[in-house]
């Protein structure tokens, strides 16, 4: 039995094509290591594939990803699904990124060699590496990570403690940017990086068009990410409401202007602002505003980051502007708050 087409779901999808032009604009090279996690692939490659082509389309327009190695080779996942070498290690293809996808822990020395001597040569290019999963282990085991920082799954923290007691690691985050290294906890965080790369690479757009079809509901349930149990939003009946606020959460740490909001789900500033005044009594700005407040608020409780850090994570210019607007909205500074809360535990 045939259903009807989704026409909302196709509009938006239409609307945040729109502004689509020509030519790549983020390619990634990836490294496959013995018993990868299939989510981390498929995730990475699926986001980029709803940035790079109109509609559903998958062509590699404005993103590419290719699979390297020897070709005839297959690497195996964790899961036991084979998945083939797609291009030659010596081709001369050019990528902004090579992204490290590793294994299970015993299999982190059992690649080809070739890949390592492939990894320090685009290290030595200045070629920026991504690990991720278990890639970070594969980065620092081969002495890629010494000077950076690795975000390493809460999971794996006692296996980098062990194996790499010199190495700083992060667990505050679902990835990290620390200059030319850019590693992600593995999981569903492999989405967040993705959109974030298509944000930085192929804009605003790419990026909302990869969270409406990948992580974005039409329905009001709620998404699988960290900030929807952070900003605890229930959901909303209205769709342009609900639409808009999925974009604020996926654009914490980077605000997207209200009008910009607007044009991505289809209707003008001014009738934005109605929808908000009469859902949740303000503006959406002042909802905006109170979100990446409450986000922030969320990292102050559950983390020991810098403020500085939280700030900038919670899209604010500088910390003294958020330690302003935190104090009036709940009454008491950060770091008297995080104080406070140390001092009861």
């Amino acid at each position: 039995m045939k259903t009807a087409p989704d026409t909302g779901a196709d509009a938006l999808v239409a609307r945040l094509d729109a502004p689509a032009a020509g030519g790549v604009e983020l390619r990634i090279g990836i490294l496959l290591w013995p018993q990868f996690p299939l989510l981390s692939l498929a995730g990475l490659c699926d986001a980029l594939r709803h940035a790079a082509d109109i509609g559903d389309q998958s062509q590699q327009l404005r993103c590419s990803w290719t699979v390297l190695g020897t070709p005839g080779e297959r690497i195996a996942a964790s899961c036991g699904i084979e998945v083939p070498v797609q291009q030659s290690l010596g081709s001369d293809a050019t990528f902004d990124y090579i992204a490290v996808i590793g294994g299970l822990l015993p299999q982190l020395d059992k690649a080809d060699r070739r890949q390592v001597r492939f990894l320090k040569q685009a290290a030595a290019s200045g070629v920026p590496l991504l690990g991720i999963c278990t890639g970070s282990f594969v980065l620092a085991h081969h002495g890629l990570m010494d000077g950076h920082t690795a975000c390493v799954h809460p999971f794996h923290v006692a296996d980098w403690q062990r194996l790499f007691p010199a190495l700083p690691h992060s667990t505050h985050g679902d990835y990290l940017f620390d200059g030319s290294r850019i590693t992600c906890a593995g999981g569903v965080s492999i989405i967040e990086l993705a959109t974030e790369l298509v944000r930085r690479h192929c804009g605003a757009d790419r990026a909302a068009k990869v969270v409406h079809q990948m992580t974005v509901s039409r329905r009001a349930a709620s998404s699988h990410v960290a900030r929807r149990h952070a900003l605890g939003y229930a959901g909303a009946e209205n769709d342009k409401l609900r639409q808009a606020i999925l974009l604020m959460e996926k654009n914490i740490a980077t605000p997207l202007e209200i009008g910009v909001i607007a044009r991505l789900v289809d209707c003008n500033r001014r009738q934005l602002e109605r929808v908000f005044a009469a859902e949740t009594g303000l503006s959406p700005a002042e909802f905006y505003r109170r979100s990446r407040l409450k986000f922030g608020r969320w990292l102050l409780t559950t983390t020991d980051a810098a403020i500085s850090v939280i700030a900038a994570d919670s899209g604010f210019a500088d910390s003294a502007h958020f330690i302003r607007l935190f104090q009036q909205h709940y009454g008491m500074a950060p770091g008297r708050l995080r104080a406070a809360l140390v001092a009861k535990t």
